[in-house]
């Protein structure tokens, strides 16, 4: 087992949930402590955190529409570890709207996408810039979504805030180098329960229009993740679409 992240500190926001989780685990397995953290339930986060593989993990509740429990988070984490050399930002938000069905793209609704789905990831990055910075090496990466490009996804608003977390990263990409990277990984449809009301039948149809004859995994997308830490060391500013060709269609 290669520890090519030993001593190294990731913080997962939306540490529990699929693609969060996995990336987790993926990290830990390379060596990191982990941070897992949740929005509201610090026993599911602790179990979480619990269950990961090496030593030094811990958990922790944010939330990324409310910029002061970030701040608090990233002192958190330099209180106990001193560092913080990678942050995940992987929670988020959506729900299915017909892009045909303007009236139901409601003000608040398309305030909520934003929040959640832009917004927050800049909170994050805000508030952890400093640590990231003092470890010289620092990485962030993005969960984007092949909907910032294709204009295909739970609604309109979703896609545009992807589109804009997408452009995110290549203007941070800019500002934050040398010392911080920054890289969007982008999936297509993935095997969660992230978008509601989507189930096997869905899914199905996706995978026989995809490429690669399948939708994707929380761990193909916690591959890329780690492989931006461990691998592409020569990467920023830039998303990798990892969608089983899905856009090709």
């Amino acid at each position: 087992m290669s520890h090519t992240l030993d001593q190294k500190v990731a913080v997962v926001m939306g540490g529990t949930g699929g693609i969060g989780a996995a990336a987790a685990h993926r990290l830990a397995l390379a060596g990191a402590h982990i941070v897992v953290v949740g929005r509201d339930n610090l026993d599911h986060a602790q179990a979480t955190a619990n269950a990961l593989p090496g030593e030094g993990h811990s958990a922790a509740l944010a939330s990324i529409t409310e910029s002061a429990t970030l701040d608090e988070l990233a002192r958190t984490v330099r209180d106990r570890y001193g560092r913080a050399d990678i942050l995940v930002n992987s929670a988020g938000f959506t729900q299915p709207v017909k892009h045909s069905n303007l009236d139901a793209l409601t003000d608040e609704l398309i305030d909520d996408i934003f929040k959640v789905n832009w917004r927050g990831q800049f909170a994050a990055i805000r508030s952890f810039q400093a640590l990231l910075a003092e470890s010289g090496d620092g990485l962030i990466v993005n969960v984007s979504s092949i909907s910032a490009t294709t204009g295909i996804g739970s609604n309109i608003a979703y896609c545009a805030a992807k589109a804009g977390l997408d452009i995110m990263a290549a203007s941070l990409g800019r500002a934050l180098a040398p010392h911080v990277r920054v890289v969007n990984v982008s999936p297509g449809v993935v095997d969660t329960a992230f978008v509601p009301g989507r189930g096997a039948d869905f899914n199905d149809k996706v995978a026989a229009t995809t490429p690669l004859g399948r939708i994707g995994t929380p761990d193909d997308i916690a591959a890329a993740i780690e492989a931006c830490a461990t691998h592409l060391k020569f990467t920023t500013g830039t998303t990798l679409v990892i969608d089983g060709g899905r856009r090709l269609g």
